[in-house]
């Protein structure tokens, strides 16, 4: 069984879904993301703002049609549950599993990621461990744990993990101090200035005052 798709959409109201088709095609349209990105930063914005009805099923039907399985949405879901927060992507795991579900679709085939919950060490960059421990040590060993637990993500490039991470900051608006760490890590990755632009750009559907302001802070990170 198939998931509704998007005439669904056009059945609520047909200038609605051309004036959502004609939005996010402009802003993630282009060079610069593939459409496996797109669909990585659609989906990340749905946990993050728990849309998870027919949003949330037209995004995982377009994961799904750039090549993502279920492993893939659970792996990513898993990775960004330290920054849009645990309770949100239980939620989308939920939801998740409902649509698959519904709609027949293949679950998960892998085998359960081991979590690295007793371990040491951090990927963390030794800058901002820095920065946390002096704001409060046990803030700091909760992110080293974050780090140590999401250390063996396999299914997804550090370039797509930084634009996941992005899309989060630019959502909740974190355009501070995790925001800038973000973009390192997507610069360290590969990434170009164009690139990122184009992650920040991307969100634009979802609120486009939000992207506005994160456009804004984005052009003084990467011009320090």
């Amino acid at each position: 069984m198939a998931l509704p798709g998007r005439s669904a959409v056009k059945e609520l109201d047909p200038a609605f879904a051309e004036m959502a088709a004609v939005s996010f095609r402009l802003a993630q349209s282009g060079p610069e993301l593939t459409a496996r990105e797109a669909a990585l930063v659609n989906l990340v914005a749905d946990v993050c703002e728990q849309t998870l009805g027919m949003p949330f099923e037209l995004h995982v039907q377009s994961a799904l049609e750039t090549g993502l399985d279920a492993d893939d949405l659970r792996e990513l879901i898993r990775f960004v549950s330290y920054d849009s927060g645990y309770p949100a992507a239980l939620a989308a795991l939920e939801r998740l599993a409902e649509v698959e579900r519904t709609h027949g679709l293949p679950g998960p085939a892998g085998p359960v990621p081991e979590v690295d919950a007793s371990g040491t060490g951090s990927q963390i960059p030794a800058e901002v461990r820095a920065q946390a421990s002096a704001l409060d040590q046990g803030f700091a060993d909760y992110m080293d744990l974050q780090s140590r637990i999401r250390a063996g993500i396999s299914r997804f490039t550090g370039r797509e993990r930084a634009f996941a991470t992005l899309t989060v900051d630019v959502l909740y608006q974190t355009l501070q101090e995790s925001f800038e760490a973000h973009v390192g890590r997507a610069l360290t990755a590969g990434a170009t200035p164009a690139q990122i632009r184009a992650v920040v750009r991307a969100t634009a559907p979802f609120g486009m005052a939000r992207t506005w302001r994160a456009l804004i802070v984005l052009g003084t990170v990467l011009t320090d």
